[in-house]
């Protein structure tokens, strides 16, 4: 290390050396880091995280996932996500940030929920449909994640989060996720879900994994997204899978979902216009008949 070069002794921050040869604090803002929360999930399929806070701690969440709380849990509406990576650019930054959530296809605002209290609180967050929570610390992934748009749940207060543009046009267009992710960012706790059955995966430099185009809930920012064809035309028109299967290629993280919620969706709407269920009078065939090609028809689409 050099002679004009010093660290603070609490915080590691840089010092320069001053006119009159004092060190003094670099003048770069630093961001504080994450605080540091205990939690326990509870349920299997339909789940919920309670969240331990010591006193001063804060969580932030998305607007309405809050299931219970401690009564010396303060909660705060605020705009963007709290981390303080805009408060140096007042009101605009702030607008900023809540319309970069909003493209996003999640709510301007989100609640900080704080312990006010002299003791450890909990405050708890549900999912919002069948599938599981898990934990991420970021710190563990170069302190950046990118994830499907609805994936996030909550996370400790100084995480950032921010969208992510997909500059590849295949991938945006056919790739099930769009143009626009999440991208979350810090060295604290997040908490993501999906829908089913949660599935992580470590690519090796290279490896490539193929899936449909519905079921990626997160990767790391090393991994390489993009789409391709499906093995043949038949396969694509009547394999029922689409004609486009996502690819992620190594070095990284994957985390896939095993029912995403269009999925869910599509079945729940197919078993309540269908008639091709329980059915109590005489069938018709006709009727069959047609909804067979509409089937087939739909996973063109898919």
């Amino acid at each position: 290390m050099q002679d004009d070069q010093r660290f603070c002794n609490n915080c590691g921050t840089k010092l320069e050396q001053s006119l009159n040869g004092d060190f003094i604090q670099s003048a770069n803002k630093i961001l504080k880091p994450a605080d540091e929360i205990e939690y326990e999930i509870y349920g299997e399929d339909m789940q919920l995280v309670e969240i331990l806070l010591d006193e001063g701690e804060c969580v932030v969440a998305e607007a309405g996932a809050m299931n219970y709380m401690q009564q010396c849990i303060k909660m705060e509406t605020i705009f963007g996500d709290g981390s303080a990576q805009h408060d140096d650019k007042g009101l605009m930054g702030k607008l900023t940030s809540a319309g970069k959530r909003a493209l996003t296809g999640e709510s301007l605002f989100m609640t900080v929920f704080q312990n006010t209290g002299k003791d450890k609180a909990y405050v708890a967050f549900a999912a919002p449909y069948p599938g599981k929570i898990i934990p991420v610390e970021l710190s563990e992934f170069d302190g950046t994640l990118i994830c499907q748009k609805d994936a996030f749940l909550c996370a400790a207060k100084g995480v950032n989060i921010d969208i992510y543009l997909q500059r590849k046009l295949g991938a945006g267009l056919f790739g099930g996720e769009g143009f626009i992710m999440q991208k979350l960012t810090g060295d604290g706790l997040v908490f993501l879900h999906a829908g089913g059955t949660i599935i992580k995966k470590e690519l090796a430099q290279g490896e490539t994994l193929k899936l449909d185009t519905g079921c990626l809930v997160a990767i790391s920012q090393t991994i390489n997204y993009d789409v391709t064809l499906a093995s043949d035309i038949k396969s694509g028109l009547f394999g029922g899978e689409g004609i486009f299967l996502a690819t992620l290629t190594g070095p990284g993280h994957v985390w896939m979902q095993s029912l995403p919620l269009s999925r869910l969706a599509n079945r729940i709407n197919h078993g309540r216009y269908d008639r091709t269920g329980e059915n109590r009078g005489i069938n018709n065939p006709l009727g069959e008949i047609t909804e067979g090609f509409g089937g087939a028809i739909g996973g063109l689409f898919k």
